[in-house]
């Protein structure tokens, strides 16, 4: 925190303690983040080295194998779909285009569980699709024709994909609009056609934002468990959740999830590798938009109809299916009883944890500005690394410490009072906070981060210079202009905290419901009908974040 020349050494005095006290803060926060992963790690060495060898001779190569294919496949169809969609509606324009600049984001409202839930039932041998198609040729049964069954790698992958590719989507197409038209104007004065400019010119300068987008829709992929078991596939992650909750081995599954969380860091060393010497800069008195070539109407529609094509799969088709049978069972049978107990614990605990991780992000962040310097630096990094842990990995962590404290203040309070505690932390719901905040507060440390980069040091010079103490001019000051990236950044962390499956399913206290545990309850029963509405609700909240997303990267008029 630097020093300002008009204050008093008692001034100064106070403003050094309070910049030490939100540094000191922002210190147990990245503590808290960090313990679930030495937890995981001390949970895992207490396996015997028999478990270790049954483990990598029977779950570990089938897990591997199929995790790594999954990603491959995932990452090169969303890196595809992401950066042709991104291309197509800021190279080209053609009618519908401003409708498919936000609805190719519309996927981002399907979590991936939901979207193989709908497949499985639309794709059915004896669902609409196959049976439309034995109509049109002729047959009567399943029998005599069926199409491949969409329970494979290969049907996970394709689905992923469709969901998973508005993360390249979004960065590439920012970076599609912010690439100096100089550059493709020159290279169309040199005689280079439209393509070649997209393959020689756009596509080299937008493989940073391609890489950042193809890592997050991978930390996605690594993170799903319900997609991927609804499917057939075993991946690490289900592997996870097998070997915990079927088989009741921790010390297994920490061992798996240490194995996972290589596969992550590897995930992330690899895409900065990717663009170690990748640089580009433009000048911002020069640079201006791209601006869209204009087709003929043939065209036009033949782009429209390819651009439609991942809405209409990661989008339109399965919500279609749940307004359809959220509906039919509404009339059938009214809303469940359960329906509500379920809606009020998914709020509850989702509001709950947004209000914590908003708190926190917002200590963390705020430490930075007011000590800038590595060790401020090292507690948002560490703070933030939760985001790329899969929900399963944070969920062991979260359980071994909650567990150890759990057993701490039983034996205390045996020891004290004659009274057993039980499990205060876990059975309570409080292990979920713990987790949800872990995994999320990242959204809420970047985006408040970013909203403060944006108010000038001279506001917190002058603040002072009236007098103001630092609490006061984070409150009259840097808390009201932080009020937009705050609000955003709490709508992603509660909406990511509704869709959040695999901690939900590992750390939810008994006969705790939410809506996406109860769809996964039903999905794997093959009972589909009864859990469309609150997948439907799902997908209603989801929308939220695509709304505030649609609006970031247009060209201001």
């Amino acid at each position: 925190m630097t020093a300002n020349l008009t204050d008093t050494p008692a001034q100064s005095r106070a403003y050094r303690r309070s910049g030490t006290a939100w540094l000191v803060s922002a210190g147990l926060i990245a503590m808290l983040v960090l313990l679930p992963v030495l937890a995981l790690v001390f949970q895992a060495l207490q396996g015997s080295a028999g478990l270790w060898s049954h483990l990598i001779s029977t779950i570990l190569p089938v897990a591997l194998k199929d995790t790594v294919i999954l990603l491959c496949g995932v990452g090169l169809l969303a890196a595809v779909l992401g950066t042709t969609t991104a291309w197509l509606v800021t190279a080209y324009d053609f009618p519908g285009r401003g409708v498919l600049e936000w609805a190719l984001l519309l996927p981002l409202a399907v979590p991936t569980y939901i979207i193989a839930y709908a497949y499985l039932d639309i794709l059915h041998p004896v669902g609409p699709v196959q049976g439309a198609i034995r109509w049109l040729l002729g047959y009567s049964s399943p029998r005599e024709f069926r199409l491949p069954d969409i329970r494979s790698i290969t049907g996970c992958i394709f689905l992923l994909g469709f969901v998973l590719y508005p993360y390249v989507y979004i960065p590439t197409r920012a970076m599609f609009l912010t690439q100096t038209a100089n550059l493709i104007e020159a290279s169309r004065t040199l005689g280079i056609s439209r393509r070649r400019v997209f393959w020689h010119v756009a596509l080299p300068l937008a493989r940073p934002a391609i890489a950042v987008g193809i890592s997050l829709a991978l930390m996605e992929t690594l993170n799903d468990i319900g997609a991927s078991e609804f499917l057939g596939v075993r991946t690490l992650t289900v592997s996870i959740y097998t070997t915990w909750v079927t088989r009741g081995d921790l010390p297994g599954a920490a061992q798996i999830a240490l194995s996972l969380l290589f596969v992550v860091v590897a995930l992330i060393a690899l895409e900065r590798w990717a663009r170690r010497e990748q640089r580009y800069s433009i000048s911002a008195q020069r640079s201006r938009y791209f601006e869209p070539h204009r087709v003929t109407a043939t065209k036009g529609l033949l782009l429209f109809c390819l651009g439609l094509l991942p809405v209409v799969i990661g989008f339109v088709a399965p919500a279609s299916y749940l307004v359809t049978h959220a509906w039919s069972r509404f009339l059938f049978a009214g809303l469940s009883p359960r329906f509500l107990s379920e809606a009020i614990n998914t709020v509850v605990v989702a509001a709950a944890a947004t209000a914590i991780t908003l708190l926190f992000g917002l200590v963390v962040a705020y430490a930075m500005r007011l000590q800038p310097g590595r060790m401020s630096i090292w507690f948002y990094r560490l703070s933030t690394m939760g985001y790329a842990a899969p929900g399963t990995v944070v969920a062991i962590g979260v359980l071994v410490i909650l567990a150890m404290v759990d057993r701490l203040i039983d034996q205390a309070a045996i020891a004290w009072f004659g009274l057993s505690t039980g499990l205060l932390f876990i059975g309570s719901g409080a292990a979920l906070l713990y987790a949800y905040t872990a995994r999320f507060l990242a959204i809420s440390a970047g985006g408040t981060e970013a909203g403060l980069a944006r108010i000038p040091q001279s506001f917190d010079h002058a603040a002072r210079t009236l007098g103001q103490t630092t609490e006061g001019t984070f409150r009259y000051i840097h808390l009201p202009l932080s009020k937009a990236a705050l609000t955003a950044g709490g709508l992603l962390v509660f909406v990511d905290c509704v869709k959040e499956l695999p901690a939900t399913l590992l750390l939810r206290p008994l006969n705790f419901e939410t809506f996406a545990t109860h769809l996964y309850g039903e999905a794997a029963r093959g009972t589909y009908e009864e859990a469309a509405i609150a997948a439907l609700a799902i997908v209603i909240i989801g929308i939220i974040p695509v709304i505030l997303l649609s609006k970031v990267g247009r060209p201001k008029a």
